[in-house]
């Protein structure tokens, strides 16, 4: 699903790398934690993914293509294949629940019917049938944080990026969080977090790849239970 071969990303020439020379891979339907302080180059390497930024040096692939090869028409295609978890949510507050995990599905001419039928399931996917109507001042962080995961999902997407995704609520809710994504892994979606907390991801049995001023100091499978800080 993700490739990086010899990636090298220099925002301003002669300055710091912001990447050096980062190889990893990751299989479909795989769960990485991408772990790392502020600085260390986690933003950077989403950008790649994203096709907001360009490697420097090095290839990126997403689903087998060279991102940075990519036309400009062919860039929402591949950000449709994607579904993105903020920190801070991102829901609309003018629309509904329903009309918020909808909202990505508009925009890929998907017909209503189908929508409706995809909505109800995203919203007993995440326990939330009665809040269909609800707008989102009106939930708790909780549920808030459900319906961006909903919301994530609805378009049915190869791979799904939470960044910083437990930044903005409290340590049961965190854990709750991941707990949610592994089920969304087990669904064969590819899973990429990106954090930098440590404790939650010593919690989770996942592979954990971490950054440090650029680069990959450590790459631990899900079998062990050992991360490198």
């Amino acid at each position: 699903m993700i490739d990086f071969e010899h990636v090298s990303k220099e925002y301003k020439k002669g300055g710091k790398l912001a990447l050096e020379d980062v190889n990893f891979h990751v299989d479909d339907g795989e769960f990485v934690f991408l772990l790392g302080h502020s600085g260390a180059g986690k933003s950077t390497l989403l950008k790649l993914i994203l096709r907001e930024e360009v490697p420097s040096e090095g290839k990126v692939l997403v689903d087998g293509r060279d991102v940075a090869r990519m036309r400009r028409r062919q860039i929402p295609y591949l950000r449709r294949q994607m579904g993105i978890i903020f920190q801070d949510f991102r829901l609309i507050p003018s629309m509904t629940v329903y009309e918020n995990i909808a909202f990505a599905m508009h925009v890929t001419n998907i017909g209503r019917k189908q929508i409706k039928e995809r909505v109800g399931y995203m919203l007993e996917l995440v326990h939330l049938e009665d809040k269909a109507n609800v707008y989102p001042e009106f939930l708790s962080g909780g549920e808030q944080q459900r319906v961006a995961v909903a919301r994530a999902l609805a378009h049915a997407p190869k791979l799904v990026i939470a960044d910083e995704p437990t930044g903005n609520i409290d340590p049961e809710l965190s854990l709750e969080m991941m707990e949610l994504l592994e089920r969304v892994s087990e669904m064969g979606i590819t899973v990429l977090v990106v954090t930098h907390e440590h404790e939650l991801v010593h919690r989770f049995h996942q592979r954990v790849v971490t950054l440090k001023e650029g680069r990959i100091i450590s790459d631990v499978p899900a079998d062990k239970k050992e991360v490198l800080v």
